[in-house]
């Protein structure tokens, strides 16, 4: 295991120093592809090694949020002002040492958040328990990084959160690669414009093992995307920032924070005092992509009490699988009135999309 840990050094003592550009385009990406291959046998061998006792967590709700921050930031506070949870508080670093949940309910979607021990620097590498914390942060839906407003590295909790093999705010490239038996590998460009070159995609795929396979690139992408995919262990995660302690400041201390931290959807609070909460509450609902859907009984009036909390895209088909499981396999129609429906009480099938607020009647055969 040393002996991978000092190729990982090296080649990211060699990275430091070489200056990227169109020369060493080819050399760098064999490097990057070369290293991630090795942090994923590192990762390999440390996960079959003793084991530590991790954080236990029960998913509930429609979706989870997972809490993370540097110790002491303010995230129990805020847990407790959102939530039914009551996670122990103090002013001093630690506070929570094992994960709490608590349930915030909120436009009829009943959301989990876990208030998690403070992320430290090298928390990837196993410091502080981080390895455990960064487990329960790689089954979240969203993440929700909490700063103090007077201690803003933002950049430290991101970076952690890239060596766990989370993306943040992005999307899967599109790409398909086809393992095959004989062949060598083959590259297709269906993209006008391409950052890499067919010889660097094959180098960077025999570099991580792949000698054989069929490669299709549908978009524009770097190399670092590339072996994203290629690893097959990276998880896309939406996160939104919140700025904790902010009625200790005023607007232009605020206004300049959010312009450093651009790029980021930055909701700005106090735990303590309640400001910003529904703001953020707000946000959390938005960044999970939920909907609401009504469900109207045939012949019965619909129910604009406890809506249907399902995801943003969703069809009636999936409308059906939350109701019943048997739903789907009895369907005859639907009828749908809202801003999804051409008219009122549009009979749709299954592969209908919804929008949010939608009224549905589901038709089963009895």
């Amino acid at each position: 295991m040393a002996n991978i840990e000092e190729q990982i050094k090296d080649i990211e003592d060699e990275l430091a120093k070489t200056l990227y550009n169109k020369n060493t385009q080819h050399h760098i990406g064999k490097l990057k592809a070369k290293m991630a291959r090795l942090k994923d046998t590192l990762e390999v061998r440390r996960s079959k090694g003793p084991k530590t006792a991790g954080y236990a967590v029960r998913k509930s709700g429609h979706g989870t949020v997972a809490l993370v921050g540097f110790p002491s930031v303010g995230k129990s506070t805020l847990l407790n002002k959102i939530t039914n949870a009551e996670s122990e508080v103090g002013a001093y670093q630690f506070t929570t040492l094992t994960c709490v949940p608590g349930l915030m309910e909120y436009r009829g979607a009943k959301i989990q958040v876990l208030d998690l021990p403070g992320l430290i620097k090298d928390a990837s590498k196993g410091k502080g328990r981080g390895r455990e914390v960064l487990s329960v942060v790689r089954s979240a839906d969203l993440i929700l990084f909490m700063i103090d407003v007077f201690e803003t590295n933002l950049q430290v909790l991101v970076d952690e959160i890239r060596t766990a093999n989370l993306r943040l705010n992005q999307r899967a490239p599109d790409i398909v690669i086809a393992k095959k038996n004989r062949g060598g590998v083959s590259v297709n460009f269906t993209t006008k414009q391409s950052s890499l070159d067919e010889d660097l995609v094959k180098e960077m795929m025999n570099e991580y093992g792949h000698i054989n396979a069929d490669v299709v690139i549908r978009e524009n992408i770097d190399e670092d995307q590339l072996i994203d995919y290629i690893s097959g262990n990276r998880l896309y995660v939406p996160a939104i920032v919140s700025i904790n302690k902010v009625d200790l400041v005023n607007k232009e201390f605020i206004a300049q924070l959010k312009k450093r931290l651009k790029g980021w959807n930055v909701i700005a609070i106090s735990a303590a005092t309640g400001l910003g909460i529904d703001d953020l509450k707000e946000e959390i609902f938005s960044a999970l992509k939920f909907i609401r859907i009504y469900l109207k009984p045939q012949w019965e009036e619909a129910d604009m009490v406890e809506p249907l909390v399902i995801k943003l895209g969703s069809d009636i088909g999936t409308v059906c699988d939350t109701i019943h499981r048997d739903f789907k396999r009895n369907f005859r129609y639907a009828l749908v009135w809202g801003t999804s429906a051409r008219f009122p009480g549009q009979v749709v099938g299954l592969d209908h999309v919804v929008d949010d607020q939608d009224i549905v009647t589901i038709v089963v055969k009895r």
